[in-house]
């Protein structure tokens, strides 16, 4: 690991860039400091915007298959550092180990699928009426890109950004969590060493992200904005870039419902909701957040989940057979345990709880008689809380599911072939898992639609979102 933190700074144009404005990232398991990190400064911003438009010249002379070829030598670096980026992202973000290096090939995914996606940006021929006039379409960058990544993935959420970007043809500025920048700047490092030229991927960690983020979104340098984060950041960071007209991605706060319906295989759908809830301590964005089960089937469902919730082992990621890491920080849990407390007090019961935990570690808790109007229904939870809420038949489980702001991901549980074709269509979500827990894959659009984002990432989609399209018509004497 000590490879890849060598650099404590921000990374820009290829080299660490240092200030004497430290702070430093913690440990959520033990809070114990795992390095002091320099804050960037404005100069540094502005060197690092002027290192990316160098750069975006000097990709223009770069053919797509040589940049597939640089991304197919990251995907390499990135799965050949597994161990030293699995254990890094366990110090700073808490995760357990296992999961870190799901996260490590998932995270590489990305780059293997934009390597092949960057010789596939076609263009078109359109048909004329005018035999004297050739109209045809082809694909440019976009531009300089800003990207900001949350910590719950540090590494995923990064590439399948930065990867794309760069397969267009984009330079790319990045402002990592504060909680989570160690992994940023390790992916940069081989980014580099895989050969992105110096400005094309660069790294600012910041203690104020707020005032770099605003000065970005208002040069007009900067065309395009890429977020992952809540819908409340999301908002703010649109009006910041409406007066430069920027072209944004967002992938923002999710309410997922999870539903379960009296046809459906209850062990399965147990296990799925298991996968669905506690990846990461519930501390992701597709996470199911809300448990709709219908009443025929609750007695055997919630006798099923209580079992398999028993097991899970809270505790160090870094510690063998540990399930659930701690949260992100003091904010974070003090946050559910707040809506545990709001939802006891709405008429929730505890029916499950686990023995509680020091630091900022959790224990799962399974919480019944959960209604729509309850605050923790109508808020994403992050954290290992499954609140469950009955239903009685098929137009009232929609009812539930789609009376929400929010419109990322949903699951629902059903063997009925007729049912399973209705309510997949009728969800309000971007994203679907039919008898399925675990639904990101980088060949496949992740996104959402009503208030939880705008775009797709992963997938022929991911790689448009960096391009657009220049029209072309040619007349001929």
């Amino acid at each position: 690991m000590q490879l890849l933190l060598e650099h404590e700074h921000s990374f820009i144009n290829g080299k660490s860039y240092q200030t004497d404005d430290t702070f430093s990232v913690l440990n959520p398991a033990n809070l114990g400091v795992v390095k002091e990190v320099s804050s960037v400064d404005e100069l540094g911003c502005e060197l690092a915007l002027s290192g990316a438009q160098c750069a975006l010249k000097q990709l223009r002379t770069v053919s797509a298959s040589l940049r597939s070829e640089v991304l197919k030598k990251w995907h390499a670096l990135i799965l050949s550092h597994e161990e030293m980026l699995a254990e890094l992202m366990v110090a700073e973000q808490g995760k357990p180990l296992h999961e870190a290096l799901g996260e490590v090939r998932y995270a590489a995914g990305f780059v293997e699928w934009f390597a092949q996606e960057a010789i596939r940006s076609y263009g078109e021929t359109i048909p004329s009426q005018n035999t004297s006039v050739q109209l045809s379409t082809i694909k440019q960058p976009v531009g300089v890109v800003l990207g900001i990544t949350p910590w719950n993935f540090p590494l995923a959420m990064i590439t399948r950004k930065v990867a794309p970007a760069y397969a267009a043809g984009c330079s790319f500025i990045l402002k990592p969590s504060e909680e989570t920048p160690l992994s940023a700047i390790a992916l940069a490092k081989l980014a580099i060493q895989a050969g992105m030229e110096a400005g094309a991927f660069q790294v600012l960690i910041t203690r104020q992200p707020a005032k770099l983020v605003e000065g970005y979104c208002q040069s007009a340098a900067v065309r395009k904005l890429t977020f992952t984060g809540s819908t409340k950041v999301g908002q703010l960071l649109l009006s910041h870039s409406a007066t430069t007209i920027k072209r944004t991605s967002m992938e923002l706060g999710g309410n997922a419902p999870f539903i379960v319906y009296g046809s459906a295989n209850i062990p399965a759908a147990v296990a799925g909701l298991m996968a669905a809830k506690f990846r990461n301590a519930g501390q992701t964005c597709v996470a199911a957040n809300r448990v709709l089960v219908e009443q025929e089937c609750m007695a055997e469902f919630i006798s099923c989940l209580t079992t398999a919730v028993a097991t899970l082992k809270v505790g160090d990621g870094m510690v063998a057979g540990n399930d659930l890491g701690p949260l992100i920080n003091e904010s974070a849990k003090a946050k559910v345990q707040g809506l545990i407390a709001s939802a006891l007090k709405q008429g929730a019961k505890i029916h499950y709880q686990g023995a509680e935990e020091a630091g900022l570690f959790m224990a799962p808790v399974i919480l019944t008689h959960v209604t729509p109007e309850m605050d923790i229904a109508n808020t994403e939870i992050f954290g290992p809380i499954v609140s469950v809420m009955a239903f009685f038949d098929e137009v009232q489980s929609l009812v539930f599911a789609n009376g929400v702001e929010e419109g990322l991901a949903a699951y629902f549980y059903s063997q009925d072939v007729s049912q399973i074709h209705r309510v997949s269509h009728a969800l309000e979500y971007g994203m679907i898992g039919i008898n399925e827990g675990m639904i990101s894959n980088p060949v496949a659009p992740f996104g959402g639609i009503k208030q939880s984002g705008l775009g797709r990432e992963g997938a022929k989609q991911g790689l448009d979102e960096y391009l657009e399209v220049k029209y072309l018509c040619q007349k001929f004497d």
